[in-house]
């Protein structure tokens, strides 16, 4: 069976923007509301020959990973610290502006130059199986010289597959730079929507099936669930699109060309996930309108079959009220066969009506 899909896990979490309101750009102030978890911060340091991989046990250990002759990877989970948050802009020299995106946990996707750095934010989407929904976070990539910083709002993410190909000693992610390293965690992120969207053309199936063979209003919503759920998926993939192409041909020179080309094949992903998304919109307005369709031509059937009734009652009603009446004189009330002859004729009447009207097809 397939999974049900919850539209309202994939909406961002709601804002708090009155906090920031007459404060100077770049105040650090969290508006997320899930600060219950300390923050945690791991990181991934090798080049092609050695691998570290570790938990900081503080914040202050960032400075040890700040060197341009290996690649250092720092994942921080949470992003409602504001101490923690600068004392990591300041062990990298991030911009203020950024580490205030990277706390705003509904910005829209986007791509940013700071010269010495790239700046990212994106969506990932991932099939939260134990509560069955789709879970939703934003992650914000900063890209130097040497090192590649994420910030998420939670922990779990969609990223363990580049965690086992360093692991593994992938040639090619363990000896190119930081900026490889970056996109294969775009590559990651931007993948996570097949899944997502395996399970959403499930749903789609499962509705198709039920609306062709036993449509009910319980369809109804799920039809709007899968329209919601297309429409969030949309609007996180659409700007994401736009930064990859953005970052594409962006003329930092952190990017390497080969770097570049792999962008590429990102890219073609996130408009083929486009592409899949709005098919599925369509494919729900579709259903949709056989839903109404259906409903319509059940409802039709109906009143066929009482407008036949009606039709067929309407002459011997007439007969019954003719005989009805109180009239003294009244030369078929003094026949024997009066009452079989007046039900002879309503059962012809019926019967010949019911031969027309299947004759016309009408029933």
């Amino acid at each position: 069976m397939a999974r049900t899909i919850h539209p309202h896990s994939v909406h961002p979490r709601p804002r708090r923007r009155s906090r920031k309101t007459g404060l100077p750009p770049g105040a650090l102030v969290p508006l997320s509301e899930q600060h219950r978890e300390p923050v945690k911060i791991t990181v991934f340091d090798f080049d092609s020959e050695l691998l570290e991989e570790r938990t900081l046990n503080s914040v202050h250990e960032c400075s040890l990973y700040v060197s341009p002759e290996r690649v250092s990877w720092l994942n921080i989970d949470g992003v409602h610290d504001p101490e923690v948050m600068d004392e990591v802009g300041k062990h990298f020299n991030i911009h203020p502006l950024v580490l205030e995106d990277i706390l705003n946990p509904s910005k829209r996707p986007k791509f940013e130059d700071y010269g010495d750095f790239l700046f990212l934010i994106m969506r990932m989407v991932y099939p939260d199986k134990v509560k069955n929904r789709i879970a939703s976070e934003q992650i914000s990539l900063v890209i130097g010289p040497g090192f590649v910083l994420s910030f998420q709002e939670q922990g779990g993410d969609v990223l363990n597959s580049v965690r086992e190909r360093l692991r593994k000693g992938r040639a090619k992610l363990r000896s190119l730079g930081s900026d490889y390293l970056g996109y294969a965690l775009m590559d990651a992120i931007v993948d996570s929507y097949f899944s997502v969207l395996e399970d959403l053309g499930d749903e789609i199936s499962d509705v198709e099936r039920i609306v062709l063979d036993d449509p009910s209003e319980k369809i109804v919503r799920r039809i709007h669930r899968i329209k919601r759920s297309a429409i969030t998926l949309r609007r996180a993939a659409w700007p994401q699109r736009e930064l990859i192409h953005a970052m594409e041909r962006c003329e930092n020179s952190l990017l390497t060309h080969t770097t570049r080309l792999y962008l590429r094949d990102v890219y073609d992903h996130a408009v083929e996930i486009i592409d899949v998304i709005e098919n599925f919109r369509e494919m729900s307005a579709a259903q949709m309108e056989v839903y109404l369709s259906s409903v319509s031509n059940r409802m039709n059937s109906v009143m066929v079959v009482l407008a036949v009734v009606s039709t067929i009652f309407m002459p011997l009603t007439f007969i019954v009220g003719v005989y009805g009446m109180n009239f003294k004189y009244m030369p078929e009330l003094e026949m024997r066969l009066g009452y079989p002859a007046v039900l002879l004729v309503m059962f012809l009447i019926a019967a010949g009506m019911i031969g027309f009207f299947r004759r016309r097809e009408w029933m």
